[in-house]
């Protein structure tokens, strides 16, 4: 007679616990918390009885389907898809799949995803951002299993494969632009300013640099949103609408600024749109520049000035490095096996367009 298969009630039953409990415990979930007594009766108990959790057993064949996963903050920002799109033309031009993971900024589903991965057991793992501080221990060995690269601020050192960019230059190459063309009182509109958001720091570090050197540190005003807009749900034009309010609040708060720059291009179409609702004239009242040159940024009606970075082709040489990587792995003579770390990094360009001109 075939031999009952053991499930979670009867875990439950054993170890006096209820089915929830023992379906929390077992599948390691992050965000709630049992005692160190009752852990140890569950796992004891589904030890005992040979409980299997559901699904485990795909895991042999999940290395067969040739899959990238890349991690993703958010898909609202062009920014984002950009990189995606680089990274998909590359692994379907050599016959893998992307698996998205999209973190929406939150710890938890990030940490959700990565404790995935021992289950999905990707061929590679692409960052497209820099990991969450917190879990910077988990990255690196998860990159000392699996081919792993990480498109970062340069100067956030981590000893993986990186797709760099110095976020400090875009920021610089703005505001020298619109100091050359005479602008002395500006403002800068970005996302939260948190510690979690290095890159969009040294952006606005570079930026204040810029006009410090040039002794007109005081005539930078720095306008971020609050950091719960990092715990919100992003939607599709979250920046946008930060632009937006944003430069509504900055324009009653400051007088006589002749220039305004958005972190990224999405936050600079809110700022068009604010201006041209109080009916001030871009550029000969004031300029506006963003920095990412995305699709909207090209159209002859908006005509962003911007910084281009080379979005598409960084995810390009994440996927490439990666694919690189795990056919290294096939190398028989471990004599013959790299132990190189890539790093290749793009000098960003200002894309001069009709938002900036000279200050009035």
């Amino acid at each position: 007679m075939k031999k009952a298969k053991v499930t979670s009630s009867d875990v439950a039953e054993a170890s006096g616990v209820s089915q929830a409990a023992v379906s929390m415990i077992l599948n390691k979930k992050f965000n709630v918390s049992f005692s160190k007594e009752t852990i140890e009766k569950v796992e004891n108990a589904a030890k005992e009885l040979g409980y299997e959790l559901p699904g485990r057993r795909v895991r042999k064949d999940s290395r067969q389907q040739k899959l990238i996963v890349a991690f993703c903050p958010t898909l609202t920002n062009p920014y984002y898809v950009m990189l995606l799109q680089g990274i998909e033309e590359v692994a379907k031009e050599k016959g893998y799949g992307v698996f998205v993971c999209n973190t929406q900024r939150d710890l938890k589903i990030e940490e959700h995803y990565l404790k995935m991965m021992d289950r999905v057991q990707p061929l590679g793992i692409i960052y497209t951002c820099n990991p969450s501080t917190c879990f910077k221990k988990q990255v690196k060995e998860l990159a000392d299993q699996v081919p792993l690269v990480v498109i970062n601020n340069r100067e956030d050192i981590m000893e993986v494969d990186a797709v760099e960019l110095n976020n400090s230059k875009p920021g610089r190459l703005m505001a020298r632009h619109l100091l050359e063309l005479g602008h002395q009182k500006v403002g800068f509109i970005s996302p939260p300013l948190t510690s979690r958001q290095q890159q969009r720091l040294k952006r606005v570090e570079g930026f204040v640099r810029e006009f410090e050197e040039a002794g007109f540190k005081d005539g930078v005003c720095i306008k971020a949103a609050g950091e719960e807009f990092d715990t919100l749900i992003p939607s599709i034009d979250s920046e946008y609408k930060m632009g937006y309010n944003l430069t509504r609040e900055l324009l009653m708060e400051q007088k006589g600024l002749t220039a305004i720059a958005g972190l990224n291009d999405m936050i600079a179409l809110g700022i068009m749109d604010a201006l041209l609702e109080a009916k001030i004239k871009i550029p000969s009242e004031i300029s506006v520049i963003g920095c990412d040159n995305i699709l909207f940024a090209r159209m002859r009606s908006i005509s962003l000035t911007t910084i281009e970075h080379f979005v598409p082709l960084k995810g390009r040489d994440a996927c490439d490095i990666i694919i690189k990587k795990i056919h290294s792995k096939t190398v028989t003579d471990p004599e013959m096996l790299p132990t190189s770390i890539y790093h290749v990094e793009y000098e960003p360009r200002l894309i001069v367009r009709g938002t900036t001109s000279y200050a009035r």
